[in-house]
């Protein structure tokens, strides 16, 4: 896991606010919702991972560094 810096988390926490639509580009967890899922951010925690309630009804944590989501058009 990538250590995130306090400037980082910030602006992360900025671009996406609670109630962010997001969709999943790349998530590498065998339990992870397929590629192309939406799901809203309803926060972002202290390590940069953005916390999603995915619309499939998984709640897997979008890891910083790790894992790819971009802002939905809805």
């Amino acid at each position: 896991m990538m250590t995130i810096r306090p400037e980082q988390l910030e602006i992360l926490r900025r671009t996406y606010p609670e109630g962010t639509r997001v969709e999943l580009v790349r998530m590498d967890d065998v339990q992870a919702p397929p590629a192309g899922t939406r799901g809203t951010v309803y926060g972002v925690d202290d390590t940069g991972s953005l916390l999603v309630h995915w619309d499939d009804g998984s709640g897997l944590s979008v890891i910083y560094g790790e894992d790819i989501v971009r802002k939905a058009g809805d």
